[in-house]
């Protein structure tokens, strides 16, 4: 009777599914709800009112935010680590969002992993699997996906900030080589902008843009170091910036900085290595020499048996 009782609930489940979705796709083609609203309509022509940032509001849809997802992405907030945490993460991984969408984009994984479990969980019941234990999969699911999306973030994070020191000596060499040659600081930043291809040097690029309209060079290098978080960025930005400020050869305090952004790349290379060479362990000790240890054994223990010995 119970597995009768949870077989129809797996029907229903199914088939209300099934005429929810169909309702929702008849919804969204009806011409009052697939209009763009007026707010989308008219924004193209009070941009310089709506959006003093000079951001595309035409680039895509905005999400709307009813009361109960807004009440949802503010309980999220705390596991994504708060505004001001998300925000530099989200600057270190280069993710051109802010907070609020990355928690809407959160919430969305939430909900699809929640529909993940729930299929999982009446797929089961329908092949006459189930149990008592299904109710937890899609909370469950829920959790995993909110946990993955923010791990992707940090993964994305760490491996943008890995190519950054990579790039870092090569990019403080060219500004020596170019100030060397006479050219001025600005110029040398626009140059390697220009003729660079990578993650440090589209950085470069936003630094001579905050230049042009407006804002001092030490102000923007300061701003790129802090935003950024890189340790061997922040440092060598902070010795140009002092550097700028006080009237020292750039050249020469360049030339330093580049020898010790190569020692730091240097030591962190060969500490991988050491981490590269624990981990080749582990298939060494539990299964080549597990499997040595077998062939030289298994042969002995085969001919006691046998009487043989």
């Amino acid at each position: 009777m119970i597995r009768f009782a949870w077989s129809d609930l797996a029907y229903a489940v199914v088939l209300g599914s099934a005429l929810g979705t169909g309702a929702c796709l008849l919804i969204s083609l009806a011409p009052r709800w697939g209009a763009p609203s007026l707010a989308r309509r008219i924004a193209p022509y009070i941009r310089d009112v709506v959006d003093p940032r000079g951001l595309d509001v035409t680039a895509g849809p905005r999400m709307r935010l009813s009361s109960w997802s807004a009440f949802a992405l503010n309980r999220l907030a705390p596991l994504a680590g708060g505004d001001e945490a998300l925000a530099r993460r989200l600057r270190r991984a280069g993710w051109v969002i802010d907070p609020a969408r990355f928690r809407g984009r959160q919430l969305a994984w939430s909900i699809t992993g929640l529909a993940a479990g729930g299929v999982v969980a009446v797929i089961l019941l329908l092949v006459d699997r189930g149990s008592s234990l299904l109710g937890v999969l899609p909370p469950v699911g829920a959790v995993a996906a909110a946990f993955a999306c923010d791990a992707r973030l940090t993964r994305a994070a760490r491996a943008r900030a890995a190519r950054i020191e990579e790039e870092l000596p090569m990019v403080l060499e060219f500004l020596a080589l170019c100030l060397s040659a006479g050219e001025g600081i600005l110029d040398s930043l626009r140059r390697i902008g220009d003729v660079g291809a990578g993650e440090l040097t589209a950085e470069l690029r936003g630094v001579v843009v905050a230049v042009g309209t407006g804002s001092s060079l030490s102000e923007a290098l300061t701003r790129l170091g802090s935003g950024l978080d890189v340790p061997t960025l922040t440092r060598s930005v902070d010795q140009l910036v002092a550097a700028i400020e006080r009237g020292a050869p750039l050249a020469h305090v360049l030339q330093a900085q580049a020898l010790d952004a190569r020692e730091d790349a240097k030591r962190t290379l060969i500490e991988r290595a050491g981490r590269k060479e624990i981990y080749m362990l582990f298939p060494l000790v539990f299964l080549i020499l597990p499997l040595s240890v077998l062939f030289a054994v298994f042969p002995g223990i085969f001919m006691l048996r046998l009487g043989l010995g």
